[in-house]
């Protein structure tokens, strides 16, 4: 005997998932980027901001593998050592890199511009608001009150060391939905501004908004969007937009600030039965 039973949520959204470095706080998320440039330069091998920021988003131990084993990287590498990196590499400068990223984190953790705002029109909806990221626990254990004195906190935080592995497996978003009671996965929004942030919510089974000007896609400081011609910066918003797209993001903005007129969007479409898996 077979079944076939198709249920539809048709309510509103109950929570969204935020991700953090270049999402609400860390305008052009450069705490990890610049920890990395500093790791790989001890070493005598210099990496470019492309380089380091590629594999943003993943777990910072897997981030670091994903640059170390970039084929330009490796071949620098060789060039200064005679021989590729090894597992103990990684693992040695690993465990150099959690205390600088730790030491740093408190001067990269002011509150983006719009996301107070934001965070206010998402709980005035009902909606709870929870977050991931590739942090380990004991750097967000420095993050979160320093955040919070500045504005942002959210409701529940789960790092990459939390869950069995980190992005883009849902655990993170998982474990976030245990933490506030929140369900079906459909009633919540992914928001992020890295490619593995998408890739997350998809895999959750959730909608996904990716944002572009405030985060790692541009890799920008506040002062340096403003300075951008207009060209330049149409651009920028285009590349880094198709890029979202391509992921698989159902909605693409600039920045949290943008955020709440897209989630009366998706209530929109969910009251009319559809779901972020058409």
């Amino acid at each position: 005997m077979e079944f076939n039973i198709h249920r539809k949520y048709k309510g509103k959204l109950k929570f969204a998932i935020l991700d953090w470095a270049g999402t609400t706080v860390d305008y052009g998320s450069f705490a990890p980027t610049a920890v990395f440039f500093e790791l790989f330069a001890s070493r005598g091998v210099h990496i470019t901001a492309e380089q380091a920021r590629a594999p943003m988003g993943l777990m910072k131990k897997d981030h670091l593998r994903a640059i170390a084993f970039n084929p330009d990287v490796t071949k620098k590498w060789i060039e200064v050592y005679g021989s590729p990196i090894t597992d103990k590499d990684i693992d040695c400068m690993f465990d150099e890199f959690v205390p600088m990223q730790t030491k740093c984190l408190k001067e990269y953790a002011a509150v983006i511009p719009g996301v107070p705002q934001a965070i206010k029109e998402f709980r005035r909806s009902g909606m709870k608001i929870g977050s991931t990221t590739g942090y380990t626990r004991d750097m967000m254990e420095v993050l979160v009150p320093t955040a919070r004195e500045n504005g942002y906190s959210p409701d529940s935080w789960v790092s990459a060391t939390d869950v069995p592995t980190g992005r883009p497996a849902p655990w993170m978003i998982y474990q976030n939905a245990i933490n506030m009671q929140v369900f079906p996965m459909e009633a919540g929004v992914k928001i992020g501004d890295t490619l593995v942030d998408i890739q997350e919510g998809l895999n959750a089974g959730m909608w996904t908004i990716g944002l572009t000007v405030t985060g790692n896609m541009f890799g920008l400081t506040q002062d340096q969007v403003k300075n951008l011609s207009k060209a330049e910066l149409s651009e920028r918003r285009r590349v880094a937009s198709e890029k979202m797209y391509e992921a698989g993001a159902h909605y693409v903005v600039d920045s949290m600030a943008d955020c709440p007129v897209i989630i009366e969007e998706i209530n929109y479409r969910l009251k009319r039965g559809e779901s972020p898996r058409e």
